[in-house]
């Protein structure tokens, strides 16, 4: 039976021709997705933190870092990484459960920097380093992530490596020793979610990496297994891993769905159904006697904060975001998650009228439920996340997004969506450190 690290290996091997031309479409969607997410998270506080931490540790300037100079590739992938999901509006694959950009492509990106590699080597390591991360998740399993690992970090740590050591052009042996040494390194806490905490999680996936590539690519040695070999990161992570593992030649990453609302993408599909229910009309909270909501139980550790005192904790309170959505309030900007919305009486009156339940009948892209009006009027909303969009449509949304966030700035992004072979990972840094 072939293991999980000879299947990453057979996929960090790949030939740059023999990737699919719709999985590469859909890493440049989000590629400029998570560009856009880093430009925004730039004036966050966490940002401007990680940005005084890199003045501290001054080096050798080989990669961009958002909003600023260049700087040693680890530090680059680790305040890129945090940035970019400072907000959380960056994409999701819930087979891996997780974030997978965020900690892959600033590896790929501050790695494709230094060697001087083309945009499209970047997009391609990238792909690969994510088609990697998505199988670790999926081996972990939903024991992993209810256990409180959050595996943007931890699986995402060992896509990052793989991207990172592709780049690097590491041996079969060397990735080996980069995955072994990623074992030791990767971590990532379900308890900083609703903190600065959480996205650092994604820069530590990105920097371990760089680092672990970088290690390996020195000769540095390791286990022989370090995901499944005795007392590997699966065995001491997971209780219930998934042994069955998609073969090398199957391209897992184009099932990943982009976020529309700048909150945790565990709330989108109640979000979503409740806006396809409501349509544009605004509803009077005072109104309606009772909402009961239906979600995976994976969500209720994640979700369901029920009284959040921060705008990044209302971000995680279905609570709070069911009201804002009934009351017509916009989700879909990072400004609207301030603390004084934290303290919305009214918002706090409503949650007491809702009642979310685990329900392990519905997958963790679905959401369903009833809203019942005082009047004795019942409304049925549901919403699927996995209902698939064309290319076109997802790149359409993503512009809209980027005009929202950003206004005529939005502009300096959109060669991305071009031609990625006239342009190189230094183009791409370029725009980077050009703030938007």
């Amino acid at each position: 039976m072939t293991t999980l690290i000879d299947t990453i290996l057979d996929i960090a091997e790949r030939p740059a021709t023999s990737l699919p031309k719709d999985a590469l479409e859909v890493a440049q969607l989000s590629l400029f997705d998570w560009l856009l997410c880093g430009q925004i998270g730039i004036g966050e506080p966490l940002a401007e933190k990680l940005r005084a931490l890199a003045n501290l540790e001054k080096g050798a300037p080989s990669a961009s870092i958002f909003g600023d100079e260049k700087y040693p590739t680890r530090m680059a992938a680790l305040v890129n990484g945090a940035t970019s999901h400072a907000i959380d509006f960056d994409d999701t694959h819930f087979a891996h459960v997780g974030h997978l950009s965020v900690g892959i492509y600033p590896a790929a990106l501050a790695a494709g920097e230094q060697i001087g590699a083309s945009a499209s080597e970047v997009v391609a390591a990238f792909l690969l380093g994510a088609e990697a991360a998505i199988r670790v998740g999926i081996v972990l399993g939903t024991g992993h992530y209810n256990r409180g690992f959050h595996q943007t970090a931890s699986a995402g740590a060992f896509g990052a490596t793989v991207a990172a050591g592709r780049l690097y052009g590491l041996t079969r042996a060397q990735m080996r020793a980069a995955i072994g040494l990623c074992a030791t390194r990767s971590s990532g806490l379900k308890c900083q979610f609703g903190t600065m905490g959480k996205p650092y999680n994604a820069g530590l996936a990105a920097a371990n990496g760089v680092e672990c590539a970088q290690l390996a690519g020195l000769g540095m040695t390791s286990c022989d297994d370090g995901l499944m070999g005795p007392q590997g990161f699966v065995e001491t992570h997971s209780d219930t891993p998934l042994l069955e593992i998609a073969s090398a030649d199957q391209f897992l990453f184009s099932d990943v769905s982009y976020k529309f609302h700048a909150c945790c993408h565990g709330t989108h599909a109640m979000i979503e159904a409740l806006l396809k229910v409501c349509g544009d009309a605004q509803h009077d909270l005072d109104s309606i006697a009772g909402l009961r909501l239906r979600t995976n139980p994976r969500w209720l550790s994640v979700c369901d904060v029920l009284n959040p005192t921060t705008g990044l904790e209302v971000k995680f309170s279905y609570r709070w975001l069911a009201g804002m959505v009934l009351r017509g309030m916009e989700t879909g900007s990072f400004d609207t998650y301030t603390d004084a919305l934290a303290a919305d009486g009214q918002l706090s009156s409503f949650a007491r009228k809702i009642d979310v339940t685990g329900d392990a009948t519905i997958t963790d892209m679905q959401a369903e439920g009833e809203i019942t009006f005082q009047d004795g009027r019942v409304m049925a909303f549901a919403h699927d996340l996995s209902e698939s969009l064309a290319p076109e449509e997802i790149e359409a949304k993503l512009r809209l997004k980027a005009e929202n966030l950003l206004g005529a700035d939005a502009a300096v992004l959109t060669p991305v969506l071009g031609v990625l072979a006239d342009m190189s990972a230094a183009d791409i840094g370029q725009l980077v450190r050009t703030k938007a």
